[in-house]
């Protein structure tokens, strides 16, 4: 499953992915991976939960993204949810070009049955293309 959470900058996606992330590891029963670019929120999860800062393994666009969730998902089968803060912050593409990284996940979290929660920042919603608006929460 995925699910998108889009909305402008600033209006508190962060916020609200580290607390579904930190209330969702306590019900859980699998592991959880928070992936940003950003160190700041390592420290507001629980520790129990994986953290992956983006920079450190020169990710920058949705091929290499793709394959760090499939070297993430390869190394960990007990992986039950993976939340993903400011994708476009972590690949540089458009909106457009990110959709056939949107169909790649979705076909690894149906294989693999993984729940994955994405922060995207938009400024509208037209931005965003018809095929990510099915995930969009």
């Amino acid at each position: 499953m995925i699910q998108v959470f889009c909305a402008r900058r600033g209006s508190g996606k962060t916020k609200r992915l580290i607390e579904l992330a930190n209330n969702q590891y306590l019900e859980s029963k699998g592991d959880s991976v928070y992936i940003d670019d950003d160190c700041r929120p390592m420290f507001q999860l629980h520790s129990g939960i994986r953290f992956v800062e983006t920079n450190e393994f020169r990710v920058c666009d949705c091929d290499s993204f793709y394959g760090m969730l499939c070297g993430i998902i390869s190394s960990n089968y007990d992986i039950e949810n993976i939340y993903i803060d400011g994708l476009s912050n972590i690949v540089k593409c458009t909106m457009k070009e990110s959709t056939e990284l949107f169909k790649k996940i979705a076909g690894i979290t149906e294989k693999f049955g993984i729940n994955v929660y994405i922060n995207v920042n938009v400024d509208n919603s037209e931005e965003v293309p018809d095929c990510i608006k099915e995930y969009v929460a």
